[in-house]
């Protein structure tokens, strides 16, 4: 069976400093044999230098104008006929729909589960274009997509969902190529399960690198305005997820973090390790990630969320998932924008306010979203008063569903 070789790996995080100052060390002999090997990749140095800062250009977003922009979902970009001509006459409508409404960005489910809509060296394809993952569809989905939300004027951002491998029912069967399948039997420690779900284990360099090579692909092949990752890091706070490799952890150091520190510190390598090989591969790019909206949930999935905001290095922006009516009963949504909106943060990031379009018209949050019909409206305006650099809704099913036409009537004023 193959083992892995835990080589010694320090990560530095300071928060309040650009130099960082936590390290986590992975000592050999435990497992004797090397990681298996990525796939070739492209070379994606594009002349940067070891040691050298990366030249970041500034998003194509007019900072004026502000971004305005929505979710596109994978359950948004499937078709019952699996055909080219329904996939692309249906992303059509997405994003000429968008456009209508004043928006002016789509954030594009492109890996959802370990698979990839676009020809991947590292990824199966998604079964949402043929219905069976890891079958050829025929066509560049992503190519095409990014193509025609470029030629709307409009902003496309490639969305990915870092350690997510299956949920308990999607996909119905993962492909031969996926990691999973071709990796669980000789390396399962790289993979968490729960709840009848699979997830990719951040805490090996392999696991972080797969993520990150894929991140860079998706950059390097296309003109992406930028790369995102959505909310999913570890699945639950239980410690059995990942036990085998916090107990290696514990052996290697005198002074260990606990559990939820070194999962941090895991998150943020693999975040810091994205940034940088999406920078090399597309200076012009941003990257960029929306946790919940709960700052204190998200430190306890993993996300460090306050290192990312004060130090460079790990995101261009932070879109906080702010799915709260004014008059939530535990957390209002001014109370959690304005809690954002202090934390600290180096000089340049931006902050946009994700918007729970979904709750418009229904009786969410103790029926609060009822009390009027310019929720939205209102939560724009005042992300803007509060410095925001912009906003997202969730998502482009909403755009038209009965439910939300009067909040989404305001949008074209709102945002003109």
């Amino acid at each position: 069976m193959k083992c892995l070789n835990l080589r010694k790996h320090c990560y530095i995080f300071l928060w309040l400093s650009l130099v960082l100052a936590v390290g986590i060390v992975w000592l050999a002999g435990k497992r004797q044999m090397a990681e298996p090997a990525l796939p070739p990749m492209p070379d994606l140095g594009r002349g940067v230098e070891a040691g050298r800062a990366i030249d970041v250009k500034a998003p194509q977003t007019s900072p004026d104008a502000g971004l305005a922009g929505v979710w596109v979902p994978y359950m948004s970009l499937e078709t019952a006929e699996h055909t080219q001509t329904a996939f692309e006459d249906n992303f059509k409508q997405i994003a000429e729909e968008a456009k209508s409404l004043g928006l002016n960005a789509l954030f594009v489910h492109v890996r959802p589960f370990s698979d990839s809509l676009y020809p991947s060296a590292l990824y199966p394809w998604s079964h949402i274009l043929t219905g069976q993952q890891g079958q050829d569809p025929g066509f560049d989905p992503l190519a095409f997509m990014v193509e025609y939300t470029h030629g709307l004027g409009m902003e496309f951002h490639a969305w990915i969902n870092p350690l997510r491998v299956k949920t308990a029912e999607t996909p119905a069967a993962l492909s031969a190529d996926n990691p999973y399948s071709a990796l669980q039997a000789d390396c399962p420690y790289y993979f968490m399960e729960y709840g009848g779900g699979v997830y990719l284990d951040p805490a090996y360099p392999y696991v972080r690198s797969l993520i990150a090579d894929g991140a860079a692909e998706v950059a390097e092949k296309y003109e992406v305005d930028g790369i995102h990752f959505d909310d999913y890091f570890y699945p639950a706070e239980d410690p059995a997820l990942d036990s085998e490799a916090y107990s290696l952890y514990l052996e290697t150091v005198e002074t260990p973090l606990g559990l939820l520190e070194w999962r941090r510190a895991n998150i943020s390598a693999l975040v810091a390790e994205v940034y940088e090989k999406v920078k090399r591969a597309r200076p012009g790019a941003v990257f960029g990630i929306s946790p919940q909206g709960n700052i204190e949930n998200d430190e306890n999935m993993g996300a460090d969320v306050r290192a990312w905001c004060a130090s460079p290095g790990y995101v261009d922006y932070i879109c906080p998932q702010l799915y709260y009516s004014f008059e939530h009963p535990e957390l209002r949504y001014t109370e959690a924008l304005a809690q954002w909106m202090a934390l600290p943060r180096y000089p340049g990031l931006k902050i946009y306010a994700g918007l729970a379009l979904y709750k418009a018209g229904t009786d969410a949050d103790g029926g609060t979203w009822l009390l009027t019909d310019d929720n939205i409206l209102r939560q724009i305006q005042a992300a803007d008063e509060a410095g925001c650099s912009g906003i997202v809704l969730y998502s482009s099913a909403y755009l038209h569903a009965e439910q939300t036409q009067a909040e989404v009537a305001n949008l074209p004023f709102i945002l003109s």
